[in-house]
């Protein structure tokens, strides 16, 4: 849920980017990051593993100027991909607003994007939210690999299985070279501050 603080005029959301282990989230935070001035961006705090993965979440507060009067800012956070640290990931949803669910085209990560979208729907049933309702955006990353010799998911497969019910927004991605990358945040951090506005904002003014 947004927090709203009426007497300093801010609101801050919160947009998870979720999905399996190495999939690219945070590499998409890194880019984001390492592209933006420090007059918007906040401080990025990495916690890692010696293996180079994320272990609890990247935290990157972008200030996105004035919405209704109110100074907007959003927190970006990963999760952990790696089943191990399902609970993890369960609290770092813990109050989204938002989510970019990231997709790994390598075809032997098939199952695990969808082990991880279906973790996903469970975890927000379990704070009362809907994956139908909550703003949503598909990422599917390593795009440039569908031209190599490495056997990748087409599109239309990766549509099949995630975003079949539910005809969610999604971008094409190559997170390392920043391909998709601002796209998907442009649209994600669009439709939550809608959906804040609209849910919370205007019923607390």
């Amino acid at each position: 849920m947004a927090l709203i603080d009426l007497s300093r005029k801010e609101v801050h959301c919160k947009i998870v980017y979720y999905g399996p282990g190495r999939g690219g989230k945070t590499t998409n935070l890194l880019y984001i990051y390492n592209a933006m001035n420090n007059g918007v961006r906040g401080k990025m705090l990495t916690i890692e593993t010696k293996g180079d993965r994320t272990l609890f979440f990247d935290l990157l507060p972008l200030n996105l100027g004035k919405v209704n009067g109110f100074d907007v800012r959003i927190q970006l956070y990963t999760v952990p991909g790696q089943t191990i640290y399902e609970a993890t990931r369960k609290l770092v949803l813990k109050g989204v607003d938002g989510v970019v669910f990231v997709a790994d085209s390598l075809r032997v990560r098939r199952e695990k994007n969808i082990e991880s979208f279906n973790d996903l729907k469970k975890n927000l049933t379990e704070y009362g939210l809907s994956i139908e309702e909550i703003p949503l955006v598909l990422q599917y990353n390593k795009r440039d690999l569908a031209n190599s010799a490495i056997p990748t998911l087409s599109v239309d497969e990766l549509e099949s299985d995630l975003n079949n019910e539910l005809k969610a927004i999604t971008f094409e991605a190559t997170a390392t070279k920043g391909i998709g990358v601002f796209e998907t945040l442009k649209e994600i951090s669009k439709n939550t501050i809608r959906y804040v506005v609209k849910k919370h904002l205007l019923a607390d003014i």
